[in-house]
């Protein structure tokens, strides 16, 4: 039976390509590509021809049914992303979703990743892992999502973009402090590769200061909360403080959670605007 391979590329070292990612390239008849142009380096580099549908964040829901279609009539179809692994903060979700519901096999051709890559080279706890995606690009919505966080109990990852690092560490350490452990992973796997591991308000310094050039793809993995605060004390705190003071929405909180009252206060000063 035809199927659906998700076949995971380099996310910048084309050595890290294995050889049956390769087979897999060769042997489709179709592949899915978020940036043909992109993927279309990728497969003249391999001298592999094969023809390409652009299947993208804005337009995978509509190409799904046409590609359902096309494996259900015997085409095997290779899912790439631009780099790294499909559906890691990349498109494809909705036609591997499809696939199962209708009982098409999905293959994972599993390779790079850089969540994983960051993870084993940032000497920061992974027996728990959360990766949260992009940061939101504007300010507010920026450090909400930091705050939100503050108190995970699991190690942190996101991906960030090389104009907004900047904003973005200023922010997560109004959110955490600058006393937690952060590692940036900058360039993974490229030739300008740089893993950094410091405090927040260290590593902060470093990219204000250019030792940590503000260019290139960039991971950061944070390190868990020491104490992991009520995430529903949290959540009740940012729905209260916009309507009360940070005293007012303490009380509040306190009678509808097992959190104290002074450390609810203190924590609504964090989290207040």
């Amino acid at each position: 039976m035809s199927a659906l391979y998700v076949v995971a590329t380099p996310i910048g070292n084309l050595d890290d390509l294995s050889a049956r990612v390769i087979s897999t390239l060769k042997k489709v008849d179709l592949i899915t590509a978020e940036d043909t142009r992109r993927t279309g380096l990728l497969l003249k580099h391999l001298g592999i021809e094969r023809p390409m549908v652009l299947v993208h964040d804005h337009n995978e829901k509509q190409q799904t049914l046409d590609l359902i279609g096309r494996i259900k009539s015997g085409a095997d179809i290779a899912l790439v992303s631009d780099a790294g692994t499909p559906l890691i903060s990349d498109p494809g979700f909705h036609l591997v979703k499809q696939c199962h519901v209708e009982s098409i096999p999905v293959i994972p051709i599993a390779g790079p990743s850089a969540v994983t890559a960051a993870l084993s080279a940032a000497g920061i706890a992974t027996d728990r892992f959360s990766f949260e995606g992009f940061v939101p690009a504007r300010n507010k919505a920026r450090l909400q999502f930091y705050q939100e966080l503050a108190n995970e109990s699991r190690t942190l990852v996101f991906f960030e973009a090389p104009h907004r690092i900047e904003l973005s560490l200023q922010a997560l350490e109004a959110a955490v402090g600058g006393a937690r452990q952060l590692s940036i992973c900058r360039e993974l796997t490229k030739a300008f590769e740089q893993i950094v591991q410091g405090t927040v308000f260290e590593l902060r310094q470093a990219v204000d200061s250019g030792e940590i050039p503000q260019k290139g793809e960039f991971v950061l993995v944070l390190a868990r909360a020491e104490r992991s605060f009520d995430a529903d004390a949290d959540r009740l705190l940012l729905a209260l403080l916009p309507e009360l003071s940070p005293s007012k929405s303490a009380a509040v909180a306190a009678r509808l959670t097992s959190e104290p009252k002074s450390q609810l206060y203190d924590r609504a000063l964090q989290l207040k605007p």
